[in-house]
């Protein structure tokens, strides 16, 4: 599961506020029992004096010393844990509490990131990616056909095939896709797709309309008061696992757009990170629209996916079909 530097140190402050959170609620619980139950820490006393004396007979030669001692701790825990029980408190009352026994809070066991480290990986893409709320409707599981007949259905079909190719084989093959057509014939919604089932296996996706990301790259540029906040972003957007552009063509276009458009999908593809682009611009109108090296590097990195038929927005709006796509 690749992570940004950002991502990471994003997850491990959630590990240590946890662990922050379990030192600060036993110094809690410890300060109450100090206040409340004497006998409690008179008895811990005993237990360090005790282990001090039979530390030194041991020296001394005493062999019986180690076995005397175990006897009298284990009678001593016992009057602490019904110290505990008789007030109404668990035995393991002075124990951290950890949210994940298995690492402790820590995110890791041994060398390995634990099963809790995984399930906030993909917590956090979710998060980030923009989406989450979309991905609820816009997934495979809820794909129809029912809406496209005869070329529109094969473009559809087609465009479905390759969408899971790309799943399938983006660990192994580096692949960028440009689903371009009609308005609202499902582009976006398999866009929403890829990026469920790759987050769900813990790539990390970032979604932006078209409109949003010119947003971000242009306060990147100019917004020097926040620029330490907007870092973390700068990095994300270049080493996520594959971006999402999704209605390119809405956003205002201009030379600074186009030159930071350019810069982007450029470097992504220098880094052979994955970048999925949705447009209702057909292919002459992207190239009138933006230049020709832009135009270039879309023809020649990505695989083109014509999707046309109707309008399924409208249709569903006109017959009330509960379909999500």
């Amino acid at each position: 599961m690749g992570l940004t530097n950002s991502q990471y140190d994003t997850i491990m402050k959630i590990y240590e506020e946890r662990q922050y959170a379990g030192r600060h609620a036993l110094d809690a619980r410890r300060a109450f029992v100090a206040k409340n139950l004497p006998e409690y820490g008179e008895i811990s006393s005993q237990i360090s004096s005790l282990s001090i004396e039979q530390a030194s007979k041991l020296l001394e030669g005493d062999e019986t010393a180690l076995s005397k001692l175990k006897k009298a701790l284990t009678l001593l825990r016992e009057k602490k844990e019904e110290i505990l029980k008789n007030a109404g408190l668990p035995s393991d009352y002075l124990e951290i509490k950890y949210q994940c026994p298995d690492c402790k809070d820590t995110g890791y066991i041994g060398n390995e990131k634990c099963h809790c480290f995984k399930k906030q990986i993909i917590t956090l893409l979710y998060k980030q990616s923009n989406i989450q709320e979309m991905l609820k409707e816009q997934n495979f599981s809820t794909l129809s056909y029912e809406f496209y007949k005869d070329d529109d259905l094969l473009h559809f079909q087609n465009a479905v095939k390759t969408c899971k190719d790309f799943i399938d084989c983006f660990n192994s093959d580096y692949h960028n896709l440009f689903f371009y057509g009609t308005v609202g014939t499902g582009k976006s919604f398999l866009s929403g797709c890829i990026a469920k089932e790759l987050m769900d296996r813990g790539k990390s996706v970032i979604y932006f309309s078209s409109a949003g990301l010119f947003e971000k790259l242009s306060q990147i540029s100019f917004d020097y008061n926040a620029k330490e906040e907007l870092a973390d972003l700068y990095e994300d957007l270049y080493s996520c696992d594959l971006l999402i552009i999704d209605d390119l063509g809405t956003e205002l276009t201009n030379h600074f757009s186009s030159s930071q458009f350019f810069s982007c999908i450029n470097e992504r593809i220098l880094r052979k990170k994955s970048i999925i682009i949705s447009t209702n611009l057909s292919l002459q109108e992207l190239r009138d629209r933006y230049s020709d090296r832009i135009f270039s590097r879309i023809t020649s990195n990505f695989k083109l996916c014509k999707i046309t038929g109707p309008d399924i927005r409208m249709y569903k709006k006109r017959y009330g079909t509960m379909r999500s796509q």
